[in-house]
């Protein structure tokens, strides 16, 4: 994973928005748990990010650049529109052999991409190392007047597949409702609204949230994803040792978890000190468990990814003596 060096604490926040919103920070952290968050050189972009996190990915697996096969890259806080950042990201790393693509399905890009990894290297021999990165740089896409910005940290994580005799990605299950397509949105800069010089004015370029995401999408989404999940790859629920939900509010987590039957210890809580780092939430998610012992060799992962669109994904993983055996390379 990867995190940059500049911190916004809440502090910061509220100081800007005080004037307009006052009182509006205390209430966003005590209802989502986000105390902090951290953004990137304003000269940068999502792919900066992305490539710190495959070269962790490959220090801690050992592995030259050259061995890389195909790069997936999951985002919806592109470099550019067109071309993919996945080959942005690919040229920067170095990684002259690999192929790319990027998914975009917001803040569900990283388990899909992760499952769309998997299934292409059942199917083809020739991949061999597959980099699935997911990252997040949103911040520099919201008015700077807008408070919906509390939310955004910049981050990015990198998992590298590679082939096994024992499997580590299990399965995978998703669900999506397109109804809630423009409630959350940047919704000029392409074919349906081509970027004029009154969307700009009017913020229609800046993502913005036009209307509320009813919080029962997640917090009954979230289970019935986990059950489909299991029962498609047939594990039962107490027997999941970790569970990696995106990052966006503590109290949904805490909820989830509740209708799941299964102490709120089991789930992995990152949004406290880095904010919601959108596509990039779960790698880092993960990668702090494992780095931190909460998840270990042999260990059943469900990994949970919740974004705008609808979009919502899920992945069951068994973890490998490989994997956690570099964790602190």
């Amino acid at each position: 994973m990867y995190v940059p060096e500049l911190e916004v604490p809440n502090a910061t926040l509220d100081a800007r928005f005080a004037a307009q919103h006052e009182g509006l920070i205390a209430k966003l952290e005590a209802k989502t748990g986000i105390r902090t968050r951290f953004h990137a050189p304003a000269d940068w972009a999502a792919s900066d990010l992305a490539v710190r996190a495959c070269r962790d990915a490959l220090h801690r697996a050992d592995l030259a650049v050259d061995d890389v096969d195909l790069i997936l890259v999951g985002t919806d806080s592109p470099d550019y529109i067109t071309p993919a950042t996945s080959v942005v990201v690919q040229e920067k790393l170095g990684a002259k052999n690999a192929g790319t693509f990027d998914v975009g399905c917001a803040c569900a890009s990283f388990p899909t991409a992760l499952a769309s990894a998997s299934g292409l290297m059942a199917t083809n021999a020739a991949l061999k190392n597959v980099l699935v990165v997911g990252v997040y740089m949103m911040h520099k896409l919201a008015a700077e007047d807008d408070p919906i910005s509390f939310f955004y940290g910049d981050g990015a994580g990198a998992a590298l597949l590679t082939r096994s005799e024992s499997p580590g990605v299990l399965g995978a299950a998703f669900h999506a409702d397109g109804a809630y397509a423009q409630r959350w949105a940047i919704l000029s800069g392409g074919t349906a609204e081509p970027a004029t010089e009154a969307s700009v004015r009017e913020g229609r370029t800046k993502v913005h949230m036009y209307d509320r995401y009813p919080p029962v999408l997640n917090d009954e989404g979230w289970p019935a994803l986990v059950r489909k999940l299991a029962a498609q790859v047939g594990f039962a629920i107490e027997d999941v040792d970790r569970f990696v939900f995106t990052q966006v509010r503590s109290g949904t987590i805490e909820h989830v978890m509740n209708d799941l039957g299964q102490p709120l210890e089991k789930a992995e809580m990152i949004m406290d000190r880095y904010g919601y780092t959108g596509s990039a939430c779960i790698p880092m998610a993960l990668d702090e468990a494992i780095r931190g012992g909460r998840a270990k060799s042999g260990d059943l992962v469900v990994l949970i990814g919740s974004g705008v669109g609808l979009n919502q994904a899920g992945v069951a993983l068994r973890l490998t003596d490989d994997l956690i055996t570099n964790r602190s390379a």
